[in-house]
């Protein structure tokens, strides 16, 4: 009987592979990293070959740690960086452009044309997302314009489009399978959330030919099955999800008002909203949630553009500290940040803000500051700006707040993770696999093989490791969040002429 469900994360910088047991407790695990390809400055690329051949290999060291063979393997679920966009030959499989990745910003030019025009709006409507280079529409249309020939090609019906997603299905089952799922469908830029179809105006917009698309499928499903030369044998390919979708699905945020935040180098917050697709009013996308089951399910999402890079700043640029870890200890050798307020909008503010304009803000400062305050001020900020999203999240949902899911590198600060529940005044929870977009992806698999029964059984493995309750008095409370929000109109009236 099979013992494992295997999870692919490629994700921005390595692939990884982790499998899981029926408890969901990870059992071998293998990473890579891979080439990033700055062609010029703002342009990020992938060579889609290696995130392949990179996917592929760790999968089979990851199996060869443990002896598994493919009969030990119930099914494969993909997470993905979002957004990347990789357009191919249908017939050899090979690339006709690098990939082109989601931080690349060689089309904000285009799409602040777009942004002028009545299609600006169209897209906000139908895919609940705020134009932008960061998605994939774009990205795709820049290369079938200036890659010789591709756009000819696609219209005969030779190239074929996908995210991440779909160039490893499509490779993992030897170009039999060519699909997506609704999260990173979801993320392109072209896809409708609320009929959950391809929409044919958008495409238009962007003179993309519809039949390079990949179908579109459920984040939980039987996509296909590996090819042996692939694997020694067929292993059901059984779920797909964008990284934070997997993340949130991974965190067993299956209910409205179900929160995560992932602490990164940003931060991703994610907030389930059900069936219903909430339109924000405070610049947060509308996303669909990765779900077991058939019926689309919504989430709002917002991101924090500068949350563990801030650190690394504190690290590599001011050397204020040697590790990262250190800042945990510089926080608690002082009460507080002495007043001091750091905003790290070094590439602006995101939401609720959006001020591309706004630069990094250091207020508060008087000669009795020091290191420690500066540290410690920066380490709060990552809290000040999930609690602004949250707060946003809570307006626009007309959902409260019950529990804040946390994961990722910065989530192991306890200093930070009390601070933050102090802030939001809510309840922390840490869970004891932090893996959780790897555990989301083999969750949506392992629900569509049959290996766990639905996502009731998946949320009776999750288990919490720390509960942080928050213990700060009221006024306290609002006397930092006021001080964080007139430091957030510093940074904001840097934009303005004098």
């Amino acid at each position: 009987m099979a013992g494992y469900v295997i999870a692919l994360d490629q994700g921005t910088t390595s692939s990884r592979c982790i499998l899981f047991d029926r408890q969901g407790t990870p059992r071998s695990a293998a990473q890579k990293e891979f080439r990033q390809i700055y062609p010029k400055p703002g342009w990020v690329e992938h060579d889609p070959m290696e995130l392949w051949s990179s996917q592929l290999s760790v999968m089979l060291e990851a199996m060869g740690k443990i002896g598994a063979r493919y009969s030990d393997i119930a099914a494969i679920g993909i997470t993905n960086q979002r957004e990347t966009t990789v357009v191919w030959d249908k017939q050899t499989g090979q690339p006709v452009y690098n990939a082109i990745v989601w931080q690349c910003r060689r089309t904000a030019e285009a799409i602040e044309h777009l942004k002028q025009s009545p299609m600006g709006e169209t897209i906000r409507a139908k895919t609940g997302l705020i134009p932008d280079a960061y998605f994939s529409g774009s990205k795709l249309a820049w290369i079938l314009d200036h890659v010789e020939g591709a756009r000819d090609r696609a219209e005969r019906g030779e190239l074929l489009f996908g995210t991440v997603d779909s160039w490893l299905i499509w490779n993992l089952t030897h170009g039999e399978v060519h699909v997506t799922d609704c999260t990173n469908a979801s993320r392109t830029m072209l896809f409708d959330i609320h009929r959950t179809c391809w929409d044919q105006e958008i495409l238009d917009y962007f003179r993309i030919p519809r039949a390079m698309l990949p179908q579109v499928r459920p984040s939980s499903c039987i996509y296909g099955y590996t090819s042996p030369d692939v694997t020694g044998g067929k292993i059901p390919i059984a779920g797909a999800a964008g990284d934070q979708q997997a993340a949130l699905f991974g965190q067993c945020c299956f209910a409205p008002g179900d929160v995560k935040n992932t602490y990164g180098t940003g931060c991703f917050l994610l907030m389930h909203t059900g069936e219903k697709a909430v339109r924000s009013q405070h610049g947060l996308l509308t996303t669909i949630a990765a779900t077991a089951g058939t019926r689309t399910q919504y989430a709002l999402e917002g991101s924090v553009f500068v949350a563990g890079a801030a650190v690394q700043w504190l690290r590599d640029e001011m050397r204020m500290v040697h590790t990262s870890a250190q800042t945990e200890a510089a926080c608690q050798a002082v009460p507080d940040t002495g007043g001091v307020y750091v905003v790290p909008a070094f590439a602006g503010l995101g939401a609720p803000y959006w001020n591309p304009y706004a630069r990094g803000t250091i207020v508060g400062v008087s000669r009795g500051t020091s290191k420690e305050h500066m540290i410690r001020a920066t380490v709060e900020s990552m809290a000040y700006q999930v609690y602004d999203l949250l707060e946003a999240m809570e307006q626009d949902s007309g959902l409260e707040l019950r529990a804040l899911k946390v994961d990722g590198g910065a989530s192991a600060n306890d200093f930070l993770m009390q601070f933050q529940a102090d802030l939001l005044h809510a309840e922390l929870r840490r869970p004891r696999c932090i893996e959780s977009t790897a555990l989301g992806a083999a969750c949506l698999a392992g629900i569509a093989a049959g290996w766990w029964r639905d996502e009731e059984e998946v949320r009776q493995n999750w288990q919490t490791s720390q509960r942080f309750i928050p213990n700060m008095d009221q006024s306290r409370r609002q006397e930092l969040i006021r001080g964080w929000k007139r430091a957030v109109r510093c940074a904001l009236a840097w934009t303005q002429d004098p």
